[in-house]
């Protein structure tokens, strides 16, 4: 343990985290709006990939050196920045907006520059919860976190759709700029402490000091293989998921888009709420979250089935209900066994390896969905006759459908080839944790 105080409860973490909440929100309220006015500008999957590209670009290009930061500077400072960074940002959106000059390639730069604040922000905020949050306690923090994102996805879309025909696009703006400032009281009255840096932390820097994080996972095989799982399962994910809101409109109204984006987020929030109550699972964590994994895979094979609201909303809650618990049983793994002061820069590289390989998601998706798959799969197309054709229809939409079975299929070769892997099977027994229980 690299610093003396082990915190006794969850009381600052739940403060910030609240702020963080209503920011979130806000935020949630922007992207489904922006993303509606895209497909009404283009009526193509290409732009919403390339979007998601350059929201993902920055921690994958960043990684070592927002790593690096977040385990030498101050946290607390690092994350007020990153939120007055992108309050700034979405103001200059609402100027566009009430300057009518809100073109699509404004949206890709802001997006960008939106996300290279956020770079700097998660794994600060990440590395700080070992600091706020009691040992026994860490999943059901982590629950918290993932219950963020679901109350985003359950309240914005719905919300969105009410305040758009009330106010517009430039109302639904400003209230995301108003909303960072809840982000930024909280932060402003919370404490976060600091691990101790080490001799060798003081003494390092540069390079050799941000690839740190690379070199610790590299030393444990277990821990290595655990993030080159998760790359894998979030390039087929993604993949398919960046085209669910052309796969909807190009069959349904913006309206059942909203309807099917907040059942997902009650299967994310419900996930979330389950974690936090329960706290996860205490021993097999591998285990679980290899079975957790397979349930969410199934949910993407199940929404890409068939052009009907039912089918792709049950998907999408079934993946979105065990998305929370996967990823808080395995950050609880990564927050037990990295030593505090290497946290950020291990979170800043496993963020870096397990997004790595989806811009080749985000670059190829819109393209292939565009002008491969769905024409195959158009009345007339060559597989518009075929068995899978039978099976998940025709028409606009179903190239999107086929390319979602078959992510669901890659998702489960991925988790079958984890689930090969000694090292990581073994990681709960063979690296130790590096947090004692409270008391201890």
């Amino acid at each position: 343990m690299t610093s003396a105080v082990l915190p006794k409860n969850m009381r600052t973490f739940s403060t910030i985290w609240i702020g963080q909440l209503i920011s979130l929100l806000g935020s949630g309220l922007t992207g489904f709006a922006l993303g509606v006015w895209i497909y009404q500008q283009t009526g193509k999957a290409t732009p919403f990939a390339i979007t998601v590209l350059f929201a993902n670009l920055p921690p994958v290009l960043l990684g070592p050196i927002v790593g690096s930061i977040a385990d030498r500077y101050d946290r607390k400072k690092i994350m007020l920045i990153a939120d007055t960074g992108n309050a700034l940002v979405t103001l200059l959106a609402l100027v566009l907006l009430f300057t009518n000059s809100l073109q699509i390639w404004n949206i890709f730069l802001i997006v960008l520059v939106g996300s290279v604040f956020g770079a700097f922000q998660e794994p600060a905020f990440a590395a700080s919860v070992v600091m706020l949050v009691p040992k026994k306690d860490l999943q059901r923090a982590n629950g918290m976190a993932q219950m963020s994102n679901a109350l985003g996805n359950l309240i914005s879309p719905l919300l969105s759709g009410v305040l758009f025909g009330l106010i517009g696009l430039k109302g639904i703006i400003l209230i995301d700029f108003i909303t960072y400032f809840a982000a930024l009281f909280t932060l402003i009255i919370s404490k976060i402490p600091m691990p101790v840096l080490t001799e060798e932390q003081k003494n390092s820097g540069g390079w050799k000091d941000a690839m740190a994080g690379w070199r610790y996972l590299r030393a444990h095989g277990g821990l290595l293989g655990l993030v080159i799982f998760f790359a894998g399962i979030n390039f087929m994910l993604n993949f398919a998921t960046v085209l669910t809101s052309p796969m909807v409109l190009a069959t349904l109204s913006p309206e059942v888009l909203g309807t099917i984006m907040t059942v997902s987020g009650l299967g994310m929030f419900l996930g979330s709420v389950l974690l936090s109550a329960w706290g996860g699972p205490k021993k097999n964590k591998i285990i679980s979250i290899i079975g957790f994994a397979v349930l969410t895979t199934i949910g993407l094979g199940i929404a890409g089935l068939r052009a009907n609201p039912y089918f792709i909303g049950a998907g999408f809650f079934l993946l979105l209900f065990f998305v929370p618990l996967v990823s808080g049983t395995s950050q609880s793994i990564f927050q037990t066994k990295v030593p505090l002061d290497l946290q950020g820069r291990v979170y800043a590289m496993r963020s870096m390896i397990s997004r790595s390989i989806m811009p080749i998601a985000f670059l190829t998706a819109g393209p292939l969905a565009d002008y491969i798959f769905e024409p195959l799969m158009a009345e007339g197309g060559a597989l518009s006759n075929s068995l899978i054709a039978r099976i998940i229809g025709v028409g606009p939409g179903r190239g999107i459908g086929l390319l979602f079975l078959i992510c669901a299929f890659g998702g489960l070769v991925t988790i079958a080839s984890v689930w090969g892997n000694k090292k990581v099977r073994r990681i709960e027994t063979d690296i130790p944790d590096v947090i004692p229980e409270a008391g201890d």
